[in-house]
């Protein structure tokens, strides 16, 4: 990648306002802003987050689980 399209995608986060600069002299700082991230969490995917653990704890139940039966054939 090119240090024009790098410079390009970290401009797309920074008017997100996904991301956060600093400026040392001539060094350029980025950092995560974790403020709207957890806003899109909280709004959409906590939704889904009992459904989800719920349907994991299930399968690791399956998974672990001692089958003594074999299967038909």
């Amino acid at each position: 990648m090119t240090r024009f399209g790098v410079m390009k995608h970290l401009k797309v986060l920074e008017e997100a306002h996904l991301l956060v600069h600093r400026k040392e002299g001539r060094t350029r700082w980025n950092y995560l802003n974790a403020v709207p991230i957890r806003q899109v969490y909280e709004r959409w995917v906590s939704k889904y987050e009992n459904q989800w653990a719920s349907a994991l704890n299930n399968l690791k139940h399956v998974a672990e689980s001692d089958r003594t039966e074999e299967p038909n054939k």
